[in-house]
């Protein structure tokens, strides 16, 4: 069963590896993006992985205000531990909430594309290294995807990308988990889309359509995963875990059908937050959410490690 509240939530240490294998960079892109910057020995040699989180107010290390787990601390840290440099980064809605200016109706789904693309860009004209590749999680692997191809980089990395439109990635959990309300989201999102406003939704779908983050669905919405995927021309890795209670690992396979050149990988076990489960333990799925010391799995940073490594042969 997926989780509806957390895949719709859209507001809502160093010291594990010896001091030289990597190094570590404060970098201010603007006003609203602020980052970390890895960097292993051999910088100079060495790929640059960009990582664009999932949907919410996410920090750089993949933390929510109510969902603390480090997974994409962890991811990077594995990564340059491998010898391959990462920037994560904060996104605005962390500045914007921090500072007492977010205001959800100014929202919209480009501005997360051009916070990406402003960063490919800042380190792409840098030359600072070999090649650029982004890794999109989640909502992230949209944002990615699209950043990819504008920016022209060298390789595109999903994990737990949605496979279809956001509108029918909500109404298929709505059919699993509460499909009394299908019908009436399908309209409400058709309303969204032709009119720009849905008016006639039920209690039930209030979180999904309250006025105040309409203009960032219907943004969202304007975006097909397949098509965007189909048009790179670069090197692409499809990751989905398993045990993955909020993107079904169906999503992964129609992005590779959309892109059947790519690789596709299912991580046996892998949840959503990038941590092992064991199978079907749905309490533990959920528990290791707020775990900020349960390591990522190590099989995802060898499948991403070997990919970027490839690209340098």
């Amino acid at each position: 069963m997926k989780n509806i509240t957390i895949i719709i939530a859209l507001f809502t240490s160093l010291n594990s590896f010896s001091q030289n294998e990597y190094s570590e960079e404060k970098i201010n892109i603007n006003d609203l993006i602020e980052g970390t910057l890895l960097l292993p020995d051999a910088e100079k040699q060495s790929s640059l992985a960009i990582i664009i989180q999932g949907s919410g107010p996410t920090d750089r290390d993949g933390n929510q205000p109510n969902a603390k787990n480090n997974s994409l601390k962890y991811l990077a840290e594995g990564l340059s531990k491998n010898g391959i440099a990462t920037f994560r980064y904060d996104k605005r809605l962390v500045k914007l909430a921090r500072t007492g200016k977010l205001k959800e109706e100014e929202i919209s789904f480009d501005q997360f594309i051009e916070d990406a693309e402003e960063i490919s860009t800042y380190f792409q004209d840098q030359n600072r290294f070999k090649n650029i590749i982004i890794i999109g999680h989640s909502q992230g692997s949209l944002v990615g995807m699209v950043t990819a191809y504008r920016n022209q980089t060298d390789a595109f990395i999903s994990i737990a990308g949605a496979g279809q439109e956001i509108d029918d990635v909500i109404v298929e959990q709505l059919q699993r988990q509460a499909p009394a309300l299908v019908d009436d989201a399908r309209q409400s999102f058709d309303d969204l889309r032709v009119n720009g406003i849905a008016m006639n939704y039920g209690e039930g779908l209030a979180s999904i359509f309250r006025p105040a983050i309409q203009p960032f669905m219907r943004t969202w919405m304007l975006y097909n995963p397949q098509t965007e995927i189909a048009k790179l021309e670069i090197p692409v890795l499809i990751l989905n875990g398993t045990e993955d209670v909020q993107v079904d690992e169906e999503e992964a396979r129609l992005l590779h059908i959309a892109k059947p050149n790519a690789e596709m990988y299912l991580i046996e076990n892998m949840n959503h937050v990038l941590k092992e489960i064991a199978e079907g333990d749905t309490m533990d799925n959920y528990k290791s959410y707020n775990e900020t010391k349960r390591p990522v799995m190590p099989e995802l940073i060898d499948k991403i490690s070997g990919f970027i490594k490839d690209l340098d042969n």
